[in-house]
């Protein structure tokens, strides 16, 4: 028998009493205040909203621990429990969210995993989803003995300190990766330096992507390949776009090998973003935003991927163009030069980038699956732990 069976047959043998949340707490909604974005100073105390630290302000209006919880806008989670919140130290709180701290007899911890588990779907209202100061007072609460909570919530800051300790981890190792890729991407390149360096567009074709009106689109068709199919130099199909169009021009449909390259957006950040195109089993197009390089015999596909991605080119790119929009033009691709070693050095610079690019990218998707699990293990011990039989009357 666990320590916690042991205290839940010694200290409530008979079941869990249950309070509404007001009792178990002090609330403080009434202390809270908005400041619109205009009129906020910026400063070193977060400004907390409905779903965490919205800015940062030169002055506060509560000083300690807190729960907050979404009050309208940001309120519910995907799996229908309220968005809450652990805030410590000097906090200003605008009225987005309920704010609580701790009361005698019940504590703060435990009212934060506790909350967690709580399904509000029947407590939202209204266009913008909404929690009332009413229902949120009369959420009712289980309140076993301080022992029983203290245990509780050992074990379950005992998770959620061991899942931020391993999402560090995994964070500082992926960075870790990442930049190792970057210094040997540089090293090969550089050792390149006294190669021949040509136009860009002597060892490659570009092409003008394709226009298309809204009226075009449908649920199925022919894939277009947007800055949004784009992530950390990789296609993804996470935002996809059809259309239903007769006579796609040919210079708009991509193939195996070309690099897809983002040339236009109106975020100056996303432009000259690439991925390189898999072995295609559909038709796919690239949006007008859009340009693919299509490298001839002279070079290796994946080197030339390499290459475009290295400071050097992008330093080029993002250099101070003169046009009003945030754009890489045919005529800026044509005063590109690029280091063309033999196409056996080519592919021996590729195998090299290709092990460390492998790396980031098998601890890069781990990642989130190894933090989802976490959180999943976390939320399953919370609901165990926090199932109580109430008191029978």
């Amino acid at each position: 028998m666990s320590r916690l069976e042991q205290l839940l047959k010694v200290k409530c043998p008979n079941g869990v009493e249950v309070c509404k949340l007001e009792e178990c707490c002090n609330i403080h909604d009434n202390q809270r205040k908005p400041i619109s974005k205009g009129k906020r100073t910026s400063g070193k105390y977060p400004y907390y909203g409905a779903n965490g630290i919205q800015d940062y302000v030169e002055d506060y209006i509560f000083d300690g621990s807190f729960v907050l919880v979404g009050e309208d806008g940001s309120v519910k989670t995907e799996h229908g429990t309220p968005v809450v919140t652990w805030a410590e130290g000097k906090i200003w709180v605008n009225n987005h969210a309920h704010i609580i701290s701790e009361k005698e007899g019940v504590m703060l911890r435990y009212l934060y995993h506790y909350l967690q588990t709580i399904d509000v779907t029947p407590y939202i209202h209204g266009n913008i989803p909404k929690l009332t100061g009413g229902d949120f007072r009369n959420f009712k609460i289980p309140v076993p003995p301080i022992e029983v909570q203290s245990e509780i919530v050992k074990i379950l800051d005992n998770f959620t300190e061991l899942t931020a300790e391993l999402t560090a981890e995994l964070t500082a190792e992926l960075t870790a990766r990442k930049k190792q890729f970057e210094y040997y991407r540089e090293l090969v390149l550089d050792k390149n330096i006294e190669a021949k360096w040509v136009p860009l567009l002597d060892v490659s074709e570009t092409f003008t992507g394709l226009t298309y009106k809204p009226s075009d689109t449908a649920k199925n068709g022919t894939l277009v390949l947007r800055s949004s199919n784009i992530k950390d130099s990789r296609l993804v199909f996470d935002d996809n776009v059809y259309v239903q169009m007769t006579n796609i021009p040919n210079r708009a449909i991509v193939k195996e090998n070309d690099i897809l390259i983002c040339v236009r957006n109106g975020s100056k950040a996303l432009i000259g973003k690439a991925a390189i195109i898999p072995k295609v089993d559909q038709e796919m197009a690239f949006g007008a935003f859009m340009t693919i390089l299509r490298p001839n015999y002279k070079i290796n596909p994946k080197y030339l991927f390499y290459v475009w991605q290295s400071p050097r080119i992008q330093d080029m790119i993002h250099g101070d163009s003169g046009m009003p929009i945030n754009q890489i033009t045919k005529s800026m691709l044509e005063k590109i030069k690029v280091p063309v070693p033999s196409i056996e050095e080519q592919e021996r610079i590729v195998s090299i980038l290709d092990r460390y690019d492998k790396l980031y990218k098998d601890i890069s998707e781990g990642l989130p699956a190894e933090i989802e699990a976490r959180r999943k293990q976390y939320e399953y011990y919370r609901d165990k732990l926090l199932s109580f039989e109430e008191v029978k009357a």
